[in-house]
């Protein structure tokens, strides 16, 4: 909790002003009912008409002060709440954005997701509460006791007696709701996953006429959420009606006493009427307070929810390494690595590229070809060997730095709800003229030009509206506008036909001659004419040399080759 409440530093003024124009509203709220007993018992029985005009006019000038302080403390809460909440989630979200491929697994998508929106709307709310009952309830419970001492202690000290019993009450409940609400989040974590697939899947759904399997699927979180919110709701919801009841049984009490106490002449009417006005306002308080508690066993739980996320070291450390090689410019040595430490998913994988060859990966499903694209990208650290970029280890370079030498187009990579300039572009600093050089390299010129628009059409959030391959030549496009030193196409032209895709190749080779590139593919057309081809199988190098050696020399490769083509490729 600490954690969060450091984003309060900034607004500590503001805070400060809003706490004592608070106090001063609530202080004039509080001595409301002691102005009215001393009309009752001393000024009216003089029957002075002016007298009595005074001291209301005195009544409605601190009823004003009440009203305005309240409304400007609260206007200045609500505005400390939304900056606190801005700063928060802005650095929540950035931090998403920095976490390791590791952690981002760890985590997960969905949590993340109920994290930086769920979880920061709890925290906000209590950060908003505490500002608007937190400084009054307090102010109204001590301010009302210390009055009603003053007038009647023997009363007041019946009231009290009710104090304690409420304190323990809501404090042993209120310790249940962390844990509680806990649960609550982990189970929102697992309904905004499923809904997040169905939303992402959901042409697959209505194609295989599933709608009725996902909404079982959909029910089946949705009850165990509602299971986890009913318990969690029906611990805490005991807090108010024991409060009530014994705030209720305190009032009796007190009423019983007064009655026996005026009937003795030891109080007066008056003091029991602005005794039981009192006993109202610390009413008040007190359900304000357990409200408070309430609300603090979710802001507590989401609070470490979102402290977790906000403390995760970065992983992305630099070393020193001041080697420098010209002659090579990509370089594998001996790299191993494993997702969870079991099984190793690339295995001693060792190879050297020259600035401006061309490399193809080639292998089945699980091979390890996008997991050799992530440790070159350093979204994985590698559990042995050492790649090097210009002759020393990327972990010597900045995240700037590593960025950008890399131009990567991605199978599954995402398009914004933006024009195809903008997407093509990306927030970078990228020439107009630069951006059509691209596009008429990934052989997307043309479908641009002919759509209604141009470069400023439109485009709908996945690139929905556009045909497979419209979307990977954009994505593609995206990839080389930027003239990067390598050049990763990830699977990224599998919605490609093959004259095209051959189109696509000879124009990267005129264009992007200074480039390294690195295509991932499982077509063998694809990677035919690459400098070197690395065959893959289950994370180990089974075969590595140009197309016309692997045809000799590796069974695996030719079978490919031949189941794919039959050994006759279009150019």
């Amino acid at each position: 909790m600490k954690r969060i409440l450091s984003y309060l530093k900034p607004f500590r003024l503001r805070m400060t002003v809003g706490f004592f124009i608070k106090v001063t509203g609530t202080m004039a709220e509080l001595i409301l009912p002691y102005i009215l007993t001393h009309i009752l018992e001393n000024v009216i029985i003089q029957q002075n008409v002016s007298k009595i005009v005074f001291y209301g006019i005195i009544m409605v000038l601190f009823s004003i002060v009440a009203c305005l302080g309240n409304i400007i403390a609260n206007r200045m809460a609500a505005r400390v709440t939304t900056n606190f909440s801005k700063a928060m989630r802005k650095d929540l979200f950035t931090k998403t954005l920095y976490l390791s491929s590791a952690d981002t697994d760890a985590f997960t998508i969905p949590s993340l997701e109920s994290r930086i929106t769920t979880d920061t709307y709890n925290v906000h709310n209590f950060i908003g509460m505490m500002q608007r009952m937190g400084v009054r309830a307090p102010i109204l419970l001590i301010g009302g006791i210390s009055l009603t001492l003053i007038m009647d202690s023997a009363l007041a000290l019946v009231m009290i007696a009710t104090l304690p019993v409420i304190f323990i009450t809501v404090y042993s409940i209120s310790r249940k709701g962390v844990p509680l609400y806990t649960k609550v989040q982990k189970s929102v974590d697992n309904m905004v996953r499923v809904a997040r697939e169905d939303v992402q899947g959901i042409r697959v759904i209505k194609a295989l006429s599933k709608n009725e399997h996902e909404n079982r699927r959909y029910y089946k979180v949705n009850s165990e959420l509602s299971k986890q919110e009913k318990h969690a709701g029906t611990v805490m919801g005991i807090v108010n009606p024991i409060m009530t009841l014994l705030m209720n049984l305190g009032i009796a009490a007190v009423v019983a006493v007064a009655a026996v106490r005026v009937s003795k002449g030891l109080s007066s009417p008056a003091t029991v009427i602005a005794f039981m006005q009192y006993f109202t306002l610390i009413s008040m308080a007190m359900m304000s307070l357990s409200r408070m508690f309430v609300t603090y066993t979710k802001c507590a739980a989401s609070a470490n929810r979102i402290a977790e996320v906000l403390d995760t070291p970065d992983k992305f450390t630099i070393t020193e390494d001041t080697r420098k090689d010209e002659n090579i410019h990509i370089c594998f040595d001996n790299v191993s690595f494993s997702y969870f430490g079991k099984k190793q998913n690339l295995q001693n994988i060792s190879l050297s590229l020259k600035k401006g060859e061309r490399l193809g990966i080639i292998g089945a499903t699980g091979s390890g070809k996008s997991t050799f694209i992530k440790l070159l990208l350093r979204f994985y650290e590698p559990e042995s060997g050492e790649i090097r970029i210009n002759g020393r280890n990327i972990t010597s370079y900045s995240r700037e730095e590593l960025s950008s030498m890399f131009g990567v187009a991605l199978q599954n990579d995402f398009i914004c709800a933006d024009t195809i300039e903008e997407n093509i572009r990306f927030g970078r600093d990228i020439l107009e003229e630069d951006i059509i050089r691209a596009a008429k390299t990934a052989q997307a010129h043309d479908f641009i030009t002919a759509t209604e628009n141009g470069y400023a059409h439109m485009l709908s959030s996945k690139g929905t509206n556009i045909s497979g391959g419209q979307r990977q030549r954009i994505l593609i496009s995206r990839a080389i506008a930027s003239n990067p030193e390598i050049l990763i196409l990830d699977d990224s032209s599998s919605a490609l036909d093959y004259k095209t895709d051959a189109n696509l190749r000879r124009a990267l080779d005129e264009n992007m001659a200074e480039s390294t590139v690195i295509t991932v593919a499982q077509r063998v057309s694809s990677v035919k004419n690459c400098d070197h081809i690395l065959v893959l199988e289950d994370g180990k190098v089974i075969g590595q040399g140009k197309h016309e050696w692997l045809l000799e020399n590796c069974a695996e490769y030719r079978e490919i080759s031949e189941s794919q083509m039959g050994g006759a490729f279009v150019e």
